[in-house]
């Protein structure tokens, strides 16, 4: 059973005289089971079945829960304290939550339906360029940049790794059978991940709200292929799993942010993006210093970064059309910065 209309033909009748329930938590149910079967089913590392490793339901408003002064009614008259909510957000109408149990705890995810932004014509583009170290963004003339959470992420997670192996023996690993030894391993593993998220929203946060002040557009890299690469390494440490997980992240909410706030987004190839020069389009780019380059051709001198910045934002403005005023590249203004942070590859 693969479509929606199958499954409320087999279990429809069943849900409702078995367990009683409403007819649209009885609707609610098998399409919350559908998405999960269809999730595992494009999971390309998916195991025998389908798990359930988290409690939760889908909840419709009104059939499913009522906000009502200083509490949430869930059906079966469950009653949540309203602890705190985001006001910016209260006239708009309420749509499908979430009933999450979690660390003992009843939590109520609710969406809310806010009305798409009207969409503008932007004049520039603010592009991103992303390595292992920092980031950098802007256009010609801006070039702001941020160092990314990724040294920070794997202090936690090699905390984690020490303490599996002071109570791990030879015969068989001791900390998976102390509860409290695991809890902390585990919390050590949320807290790096949580950091990492924390960061990509922040950053994207920062990024999509310049571009709209500016009437600028975002453009970034598709990372898809170098994520593959990085996932067939096989015996990856830490580090690279958390790399991986920064630039999914980032991406991830780059778009979901610039969709939010109706901010136009170009998603550009990255070949040779740090590699070719921004103002004449040479290839033969020359190493002058550590992370900065000079082209033979015309002069332009630049950081690495900041060249990938200017390519992307090359690409940016022909996918999207755009002919800013003072045209694709100022003559030799463009910032210069000098990297002092190492940040290649596999340099801790």
């Amino acid at each position: 059973m693969r479509s929606i209309g199958s499954v409320h033909n087999t279990l429809y009748r069943e849900l409702k005289e078995w367990f009683g329930l409403p007819s649209r938590v009885a609707v609610d149910c098998y399409r919350d089971a559908l998405a999960n079967a269809k999730a595992w089913r494009n999971n390309p590392r998916k195991g025998r079945r389908p798990r359930i490793r988290k409690l939760s339901m889908l909840l419709h408003p009104g059939s499913g829960y009522r906000v009502k002064e200083g509490y949430v009614e869930i059906i079966g008259r469950i009653k949540l304290e309203i602890i705190s909510w985001d006001r910016r957000y209260d006239g708009y109408e309420n749509g499908e939550a979430r009933l999450v149990y979690r660390d003992n705890k009843m939590m109520l995810w609710i969406s809310k339906k806010i009305p798409k932004p009207q969409p503008y014509q932007p004049r520039d583009v603010i592009a991103i360029d992303v390595n292992e170290r920092k980031i950098v963004y802007g256009d010609d003339e801006i070039n702001k940049e941020r160092d990314t959470e990724i040294d920070e992420a794997h202090r936690w997670k090699k905390l984690a790794e020490d303490l599996q192996k002071r109570y791990s023996f030879t015969r068989y690993p001791a900390w998976r059978r102390r509860r409290g030894i695991l809890n902390r391993i585990r919390s050590y593993h949320r807290k790096a991940r949580n950091i990492l998220e924390d960061w990509a929203r922040k950053t994207s946060l920062r990024i999509v709200e310049l571009s709209k002040k500016l009437g600028h557009a975002v453009a970034r890299e598709d990372l898809t292929g170098l994520i593959n690469s990085l996932r067939k390494i096989k015996n990856k440490d830490h580090r690279k799993k958390l790399i991986i997980m920064g630039y999914k992240r980032l991406g991830k909410w780059i778009d979901w942010n610039a969709k939010k706030q109706g901010v136009p987004l170009a998603i550009v190839k990255p070949n040779g993006t740090s590699s070719k020069c921004p103002k004449c389009d040479s290839k033969g780019l020359v190493e002058i210093g550590y992370r900065r380059l000079r082209c033979p051709r015309c002069g332009f001198e630049g950081d690495r970064d900041v060249i990938g910045k200017l390519n992307i934002r090359k690409r940016a403005l022909k996918k999207l059309r755009i002919n800013p005023p003072g045209g694709v590249l100022a003559p030799l203004t463009a910032p210069q910065m000098t990297d002092v942070a190492p940040n290649r590859w596999g340099n801790r």
